[in-house]
């Protein structure tokens, strides 16, 4: 070791000590601590912890670093590993001061995390930067971590579920069809006013209270009943653009969501400006090889085929969130402690990335994601809040019941999803790597296996299954208010 070596920084080693403690209670060969801890709630899901390590263990770990010094530093004057010790703690005091902090953290919260029942969720919050190892006496340090909460696993035996039930007709397979074709058309400018089934390539304007706020040039809009941004919502929006022409401009007003991220403008009133710059028609694709290769089929029969599995995927999903919604509910009807709001805000995008994979998944198209997408998106807060409590009582009932996610159940889902996407199934895994969606994805099946083992052991009774809702709205990828993350739909759909 060099004046200049250091193996590992210690804010790093003290952030991820507590996550990543030994399961089998850490090495043989490393001597425990004689540590002082003490633990006290301050808040939902958060623990203050306090952490003393002897003046003994101090003294020891300080030797050891210091050897660790005599056997690799180079002197000039000296052999390697031959360097008086008095020399090092001279020369290398800066040095030296670092590791022995980055071993007393590192040892201490690895020792800490296995003999306390902390659970934490995230890093420690320590300023690793303002603590000092002294020369003499005992070392202390506090900090703050978030944890998982504590609470009785609830009874999940015997549950009785409502279930959809009913077979796939003929009038939903021809509408499903025409929905999945046609999200594969591709929008050609026309020279007329706008018809149902059109888009519009719109400017987008923005004012509140007279003044401009927001503006957004070249959007292009499907000619929907419902204009969804990802915090307000324009209803009757195709009745209000159907028969506009390139150069004509309408007005809309919307509501901006009680659960923007922009707290000032929660439940304002804002008007939409829509400048048209082009009417535009969807060019069905032709049946053709190139067509139909890119799902692997050789005839339309073939493809109907699989847009009937789709189809039918559709209707199990509906079925498995019916199920899961009544799960849900009768599992956290006990859940009523807090969360805190810093946790819930970091797992927004989490919660939704594991929707959006849902409907990946059961074959929605990238439009109805879409949407949802943005509907999730306005009700974020409190649609997390209530997903991370589900979160916790499935996780718990997976661990007490030794359920997990396999390679194979992961393999499965991309099949599917490399079918609704047209894309090769490599290609397919190497975006969901790539976004960091795999991590979802496992912990989203080894949900819904807790919920499927639930379902084994509950009775049912059968009712009547709405049929599917054909696309009925448009969406748009961004907040009017701004302060919103771009949308999560690429993440999971083709480009």
């Amino acid at each position: 070791m060099t004046a200049e070596g250091e193996d590992v920084d210690a804010s790093d080693a003290a952030a991820t000590a507590v996550e990543n403690a030994p399961e089998d209670g850490g090495s043989d060969e490393q001597q425990k601590l004689n540590l002082t801890v003490e633990v006290k709630p301050v808040g939902p899901c958060r623990k203050h912890v306090a952490v003393t390590v002897s003046e003994s263990d101090i003294k020891t770990l300080r030797n050891e670093c210091l050897d660790e010094f005599s056997d690799q530093a180079e002197v000039p004057g000296f052999r390697q590993g031959h360097v008086p010790r008095s020399l090092l703690q001279k020369r290398f005091k800066s040095e030296l001061s670092d590791q022995v902090k980055q071993k007393v953290l590192l040892q201490s919260l690895e020792q800490m995390s296995e003999d306390n029942d902390i659970d934490p969720i995230n890093q420690p919050d320590i300023d690793v930067d303002s603590l000092d190892i002294p020369d003499t006496g005992d070392f202390s340090y506090e900090f703050d971590v978030e944890v998982r909460p504590e609470f009785d696993v609830p009874d999940y035996t015997g549950f009785v579920i409502d279930r959809p039930s009913g077979d796939v007709t003929e009038e939903e397979f021809t509408a499903f069809k025409h929905q999945f074709i046609e999200s594969y058309s591709k929008p050609g400018k026309v020279d007329r006013a706008a018809e149902s089934g059109d888009s519009l390539l719109c400017d987008l304007t923005f004012t509140h209270d007279g003044k401009e706020i927001r503006e957004n040039e070249g959007v292009p809009l499907r000619l929907r009943p419902t204009l969804r941004f990802q915090d307000a919502v324009a209803e009757d929006f195709e009745s209000l653009m159907t028969g506009v022409s390139a150069g004509d401009a309408k007005t809309t007003e919307v509501i901006i969501s009680l659960q923007s991220t922009v707290v000032e403008m929660r439940g304002e009133k804002v008007d939409v400006t829509l400048t048209v710059k082009e009417v535009r028609e969807h060019i069905l694709p032709a049946m053709d090889k190139e067509f139909l290769d890119q799902f692997d089929c050789e005839t339309q029969d073939d493809l109907d085929e699989q847009i009937r599995a789709s189809l039918q995927r559709q209707v199990e999903y509906q079925q498995r969130q019916t199920a899961r919604e009544q799960v849900l509910e009768k599992i956290t009807e006990s859940a009523d402690w807090d969360l805190p709001e810093s946790l819930v805000e970091q797992q927004t995008e989490n919660a939704l990335r594991r929707e959006i994979l849902e409907m990946t998944q059961a074959g929605f198209t990238r439009e109805q994601i879409s949407a949802r997408e943005n509907e999730i998106r306005q009700n974020a807060i409190e649609n997390t809040r209530k997903a991370l409590k589900e979160h916790f009582v499935l996780d718990r009932i997976a661990t007490k019941e030794n359920i997990e996610c396999e390679q194979a159940d992961i393999d499965q889902e991309l099949m599917m999803m490399s079918f609704q996407s047209g894309e090769p199934l490599r290609r397919v895994r190497a975006r969901m790597v790539k976004n960091g969606m795999i991590e979802n994805m496992e912990a989203q099946l080894r949900e819904r296996k807790a919920i499927d083992f639930i379902l084994e052991n509950a009775s049912f009774e059968d009712v009547d299954r709405k049929p599917s809702v054909e696309d009925n709205v448009a969406s748009v990828a961004f907040a009017i208010c701004g302060n919103m993350v771009s949308s999560l739909v690429d993440d999971t759909t083709k480009d």
